[in-house]
């Protein structure tokens, strides 16, 4: 089943940005998923597996970095592109 989640990282600190371009560059090492960008969020799309568990591992990475950060998440059951 392909699906979009959008999703919006907001570090909680002065230096916001390198977070957001850290997980954002990492998300997109996945060939199977296609991440969109812009100002507000970030778009994924992709098999409802890959992008579950690239999810996964990469809010695990991006929490562990000991950053304070809040995430807001909208998931919807088809590829919306």
């Amino acid at each position: 089943m392909k699906i979009s989640v959008e999703i919006s990282l907001y570090p909680l600190q002065e230096a916001y940005e390198t977070p957001i371009l850290e997980f954002i560059g990492r998300l997109r090492t996945y060939p199977d998923l296609v991440v969109r960008t812009n100002s507000m969020s970030t778009q994924i799309f992709g098999e409802y597996e890959t992008l579950t568990r690239a999810l996964i591992r990469e809010i695990k990475t991006s929490f562990e970095s000991g950053i304070p950060s809040a995430m807001v998440m909208k998931w919807i059951n088809i590829d919306v592109r």
